[in-house]
């Protein structure tokens, strides 16, 4: 941003933090995040592209060391899944392989400097509010989750049947006693409520507080002067330098755990109580 020495730190984390947002409808609610959707979709196509690269080039005998890696992860996610799934693995094992690359993209462009980003989003692009990070947008993580939790009601309906997922909404955990129906019920609504907001937050707050963490980290260290030279110019580099190698480990973190409920979620709709 060429003007962010004119700001004020309430401004310029508030610059930061600002969508490029345009209505699509009246009222508040229909406003659509614009940086959201389309750094979203350029990174699912990324993750696509990438995927489709190494199959392109894999061969049946030695594998380079793309193809070996990518097997690695492959490995990896289907023997989470085994562990956690187990009947056929055919549809819920790639969901968490996309899941898992695409989230850990998203993810991982909280890496950019926030600064150059926005000073080639505005001088490049010509927009002057640009947000870089969809997952640090809670209408991005709500999206992800309320998907895992149709996939979740879908196969619900399909394994037990629309007669037997009712019959479950209401005799279970309790028993089937019809004065107990309401206990069932309340409990059972309860639970489906809080899969996708627990499943949404968890990584949006994650997310979003690591945004915040580094621009006031930065912040602080562009504030080294004579008077604060220790605090300023030297401890508050250390803890950013500190904190972005421990981000990586958030990074990657949130979107195996994110991976690891969409297993967990979906597992859970194949079993009867």
């Amino acid at each position: 941003m060429a003007a962010s020495a004119e700001l004020t730190p309430t401004e310029y984390i508030g610059h930061h933090l600002t969508f490029n947002t345009h209505p699509f409808g009246d009222g508040p609610f229909w406003m659509l995040n614009v940086d959201t959707v389309v750094t979203s979709l350029i990174l699912g196509i990324v993750a696509l592209g990438f995927m489709w690269w190494v199959v392109r080039g894999a061969t049946a005998g030695v594998p380079n060391k793309r193809q070996a890696f990518v097997e690695l992860l492959i490995d990896f996610i289907d023997v989470q899944v085994k562990d956690i799934f187990h009947g056929d693995r055919r549809f819920i094992a790639p969901v968490a392989l996309t899941v898992f690359l695409w989230v850990l993209l998203m993810n991982a462009m909280d890496f950019l400097p926030v600064d150059i980003m926005a000073k080639i989003y505005e001088h490049v692009f010509h927009l002057h509010n640009w947000r870089g990070v969809p997952t640090a947008d809670v209408n991005t993580t709500f999206a992800l989750a309320l998907t895992v939790w149709a996939l979740m009601l879908f196969f619900s309906v399909k394994i037990k049947g629309l007669g037997g997922w009712v019959h479950e909404l209401f005799c279970s955990p309790f028993g089937s006693h019809v004065l107990l129906w309401p206990a069932n019920f309340l409990f059972n609504l309860v639970e489906y409520v809080s899969k996708p907001l627990s499943h949404s937050l968890r990584l949006f707050g994650n997310m979003y507080a690591g945004e915040i963490i580094f621009l006031l980290l930065w912040m602080w260290a562009t504030t080294g002067t004579a008077d604060n030279f220790y605090s300023g110019t030297i401890i508050a580099p250390v803890l950013g330098l500190g904190w972005s190698i421990f981000h990586v480990l958030i990074v990657a973190l949130q979107a195996y755990i994110f991976m690891m409920l969409t297993i967990v979620y979906i597992a859970m709709a194949h079993e009867s109580h």
